[in-house]
């Protein structure tokens, strides 16, 4: 195993993905029972099922473990992330728990401080605070939460605000503490969107950044470096890269793990609705259209998918291209079992085992 993979540390995010079942019904609850059909299958299901994978993540030494923020889709159980990170770090003890992340124009920066406060307080050390700038995908759900997209043209506003609640330094409101977020440190993380490495630079933070097209992140990374102001959060550049690793036994069944996410983008992107994960077989029966299948094409590209030498090969030079100080995961799949043994598999290939720290 070469260095550069054995050197850096790798990471988690699960977005609570939910699943078709045979015959349009949900997942099965705690006690065998039926979870109420509707337009989202097993929604409840999928949430405990990312607490319970967040016990096998840390088992196999993993450095942290994120959930993330999707709201009104039928695809993603997730939508209130520092309630589900409060679950995780509730039923582990090691490894790093956090978001990726919470979506600050949908949020008051207060409300935000105060809710990452408690998790600092209740699990010291363990707690990271990715961000994002995304808003609801259609207007109807920007209404709802009242956050349109001038929320997002005010995100660095809002960061700022938000980094000053924990340090006391914020003067938009006086008089007014984030308690018990003053003077904690939960970690926070930029999740790069559009203009967000430059962002992440001008404040000191870490960049979290991701994407298929791999130039243009590694010329969004160095821009980060050369522009990087350090501040109280972060004293030098931290670069994570994000993206979707796929590793089975054989070529053909990693491959196979990459098909039921690629359905769904292509069926979003197509029908304006993000769906619930359908079995490979069933999408390989489909008859898809001319737009769905040039889709479903190219979002089957540009992953890092294979047997273990394979990935071990493209995950050394994406990392040495990049010099990233750590990777985030974000593989998602219909088959929770391939998906567990993916995970599994790049532990070994990353030279960890159940109770070490991949990294």
């Amino acid at each position: 195993m070469s260095s550069v993979l054995r050197d850096t540390p790798f990471s988690v995010l699960d977005r609570s993905r939910t699943r078709e079942m045979p015959g349009g019904g949900a997942d099965p609850g705690p006690r065998g029972r039926r979870e109420a059909r509707g337009p989202q299958p097993g929604g409840p299901q999928a949430l405990r099922d990312t607490v319970a994978f967040a016990r096998e993540i840390e088992a196999l030494g993993y450095h942290r473990f994120w959930v993330s923020e999707h709201h009104s889709v039928p695809g993603v159980a997730g939508s209130a992330p520092t309630v589900l990170a409060a679950a995780v770090a509730a039923v582990t003890s090691r490894i790093r728990v956090g978001t990726g992340g919470v979506m600050l124009p949908n949020h008051r920066p207060l409300v935000v401080a105060e809710q990452f406060g408690v998790l600092e307080s209740l699990h010291p050390g363990r707690i990271d605070m990715g961000l994002g700038r995304s808003v609801g995908f259609t207007g109807g759900i920007r209404k709802a939460l009242g956050a349109g997209k001038e929320e997002a043209a005010e995100f660095g506003k809002r960061l700022t605000e938000l980094l000053g609640w924990f340090t006391g330094a914020q003067d938009a409101y006086p008089q007014v503490h984030a308690w018990p977020a003053e003077g904690l440190r939960p970690q926070p993380f930029l999740l790069a969107v559009g203009s967000g490495a430059e962002l992440a630079a001008a404040h000191g933070l870490p960049l979290v950044i991701g994407g298929r097209g791999e130039d243009a992140v590694l010329r969004a990374v160095d821009r980060y470096r050369e522009t990087f102001r350090p501040s109280a959060w972060c004293a030098e550049p931290y670069v994570v890269l994000s993206g979707t690793v796929a590793v089975a036994a054989t070529g053909e069944e990693a491959r196979r793990l990459l098909v039921p996410e690629a359905w769904s983008t292509a069926y979003s992107r197509t029908r304006g609705v993000f769906p619930a994960l359908a079995p490979a077989e069933a999408i390989a029966a489909r008859t898809m259209s001319g737009p769905e299948r040039e889709r479903f094409e190219a979002a089957m590209e540009g992953h890092v998918h294979g047997t273990p030498e394979d990935v071990a090969k493209a995950l050394e030079s994406l990392l040495t291209r990049s010099a990233a100080d750590e990777y985030l995961v974000t593989t998602s799949t219909y088959d929770r079992a391939a998906l567990l043994e993916s995970y599994r598999l790049l532990a070994e290939v990353l030279g960890g085992a159940p109770g070490t720290v991949v990294g």
